[in-house]
């Protein structure tokens, strides 16, 4: 099926109505406790009303010390609840299944954001991060299962658990970052063990229907490719998930690693077989004409990010255009706000080298 506007089903909950899944896009919007804003609601919202068949939250840390960047969606205290409850309510009227990423930044929390040391599989000198104890790794595993009750409490159709881009998830899964020696380290086996365990806890806790989703990559952060494919073959063939979320910073780039370029690296994962668990791939689709070719090459959807902050509606101008073009890089900051991103994450994406216009070239 390449047609970017079937609907497409699920093992578990609603269809989404097509096949653009809004990505989870750091922001830095929300309250410094995690609370829901008014601007990130507003973010969220107007691409629900944009046409996304699935919206979903930016990473959402599971425990305070997992924050991973200011102005960061929590989703560890009840103390969310009513705003990811408004949030999810605002998102299902437009039609959009409501999704929370589920995440814990690891080392890569910033120790003067949280105020400690941050936590890691193992001692991690490069950036002062301690291990965690075996007492803390099932803490962990505890969090992100009762943030995904929260998630199904607060009204959403599902959660995704962040394993990628080299968070906490990630780092147990690489075997430079891991060196424990306990039932966590060691073997790929027991390295994804954690994750795993993560997927049974979430399917126990919450109602048969609940739509449980993974976003893996496959390359950096020490990782080979070799065991995240095979990682997906479990993940696919054992579908206690319902979608795997390829995060492949170009989904139309040849593997880093030598022994495996010829070919595309999400080819390795399109070509698995994957039941009833369905696969959407991320990186570098701007184009319509993008968004069906990864579902020419295999892919059940298109998991649209920075031209969804380009275009709130980049489905209905993908319906309305099949070629649609995103507006040129870099845009004004007058754009983006036109687009729903408030002050704080225009900022951040003026980090972003080429993206917004700085105010003595906005008009050239």
């Amino acid at each position: 099926m390449t047609n970017l506007f079937a609907p497409l089903k699920f093992a578990r909950g609603p269809a989404m109505k097509n096949r653009f899944m809004l990505a989870p896009l750091t922001n830095t919007q929300s309250h410094a406790d995690g609370v829901l804003s008014d601007e990130e609601f507003h973010w969220l919202t107007l691409r629900a009303k944009g046409g996304f068949g699935l919206t979903m939250t930016c990473a959402a840390h599971v425990q305070k010390i997992g924050q991973g960047f200011p102005g960061q969606l929590g989703i560890f205290s009840d103390a969310h609840l009513p705003g990811l409850t408004r949030l999810a309510k605002a998102i299902k009227a437009e039609n959009s299944l409501a999704v929370v990423q589920l995440h814990h930044a690891g080392n890569r929390s910033p120790a003067e954001l949280i105020g400690e040391a941050p936590v890691c599989p193992s001692d991690d000198p490069d950036t002062g991060a301690r291990a965690l104890t075996e007492a803390e790794v099932a803490q962990l595993k505890a969090d992100f299962i009762a943030a995904a009750v929260r998630a199904e409490q607060a009204g959403f159709d599902g959660v995704e658990i962040h394993g990628a881009h080299g968070y906490i998830l990630c780092q147990f899964l690489s075997a430079e970052l891991n060196r424990r020696t306990d039932a966590y380290g060691g073997s790929a086996a027991n390295r994804a063990r954690l994750i795993l365990e993560i997927i049974d806890g979430i399917r126990a806790a919450t109602r048969a229907d609940f739509n449980l989703g993974i976003r893996l990559s496959p390359e950096r952060f020490g990782l080979q490719l070799t065991e995240i494919v095979d990682l997906a073959r479990q993940l696919l063939a054992e579908g206690k998930i319902d979608y795997l979320d390829m995060s492949l910073w170009d989904c139309f780039k040849e593997p880093t690693e030598a022994a495996f370029k010829g070919r595309s690296l999400m080819s390795y994962f399109a070509e698995l077989p994957r039941g009833n668990v369905r696969l959407g791939v991320a990186g570098k689709i701007m184009t319509g004409a993008q968004a069906r070719a990864v579902l020419e090459a295999g892919a059940d959807f298109a998991v649209i990010g920075r031209a969804a902050i380009l275009h709130h509606d980049y489905p209905q101008k993908v319906a309305a255009d099949p070629d649609f073009t995103p507006i040129a890089l870099p845009v004004t900051a007058e754009h983006l706000r036109q687009e729903g991103l408030s002050p704080a994450f225009v900022t951040y994406m003026s980090a972003w080298p080429g993206f917004v216009a700085q105010p003595e070239t906005a008009d050239a």
